[in-house]
């Protein structure tokens, strides 16, 4: 692997001291060589509305369409909300995807992990975003799946990350490492 990747990392949660920033945070440092990986905030993007996003967009849209368009891989790393994801991380999907004809997505390889507290890791949010990148012409990588259930033991009180899931995150980032070395070619 002689090529380093940037991949952005969309983190579908917005606090942060969030479990899944945390998991975003220990994936960067466990990246293997060809990947370098940096969060694109999404926080501060406005409800996608084709009024506003004229001849002149907000700044915000304009800023995550530059960092997403100019990366070579998109990574995912989101909460479950009500069986989906949540409102922010599908907002930054639809202003990414605009206006039409200009996705910053389009052939990026991407990968899911979903991250949860409960025991299934988040399958019905990981799944939704699957369905997204079919339209967005996101290639998935399909296996690994990533599922991280009981995720509050995740991190010790210090933030330290658990020997116990240490070596499925970087199985994963591992795999992704590969997959985005084979589609960049």
């Amino acid at each position: 692997m002689s090529n380093v990747y940037n991949v952005a990392v969309v983190v579908g949660s917005l606090r942060k001291a969030s479990i899944n920033r945390k998991v975003a945070l220990a994936l960067a440092e466990l990246a293997p060589a060809n990947l370098k990986l940096e969060i694109v905030e999404i926080g501060d993007l406005p409800l996608y509305n084709e009024d506003i996003d004229g001849d002149s967009p907000p700044a915000a849209y304009s800023t995550f369409r530059q960092k997403v368009g100019s990366s070579d891989a998109v990574l995912f790393v989101t909460p479950e909300y009500n069986r989906s994801v949540p409102a922010p991380l599908k907002n930054a999907i639809d202003v990414g995807s605009r206006p039409y004809g200009k996705s910053v997505w389009g052939g990026k390889p991407g990968a899911v992990i979903s991250v949860s507290p409960g025991a299934i890791g988040g399958f019905g949010a990981n799944q939704h975003l699957r369905q997204s990148f079919v339209f967005l012409n996101v290639p998935c990588m399909q296996q690994p799946e990533a599922y991280l259930g009981g995720a509050g033991s995740a991190f010790d009180e210090a933030g330290k990350l658990s020997e116990t899931v240490k070596p499925f995150l970087q199985s994963f980032i591992n795999a992704y490492g590969q997959f985005v070395e084979q589609h960049k070619k």
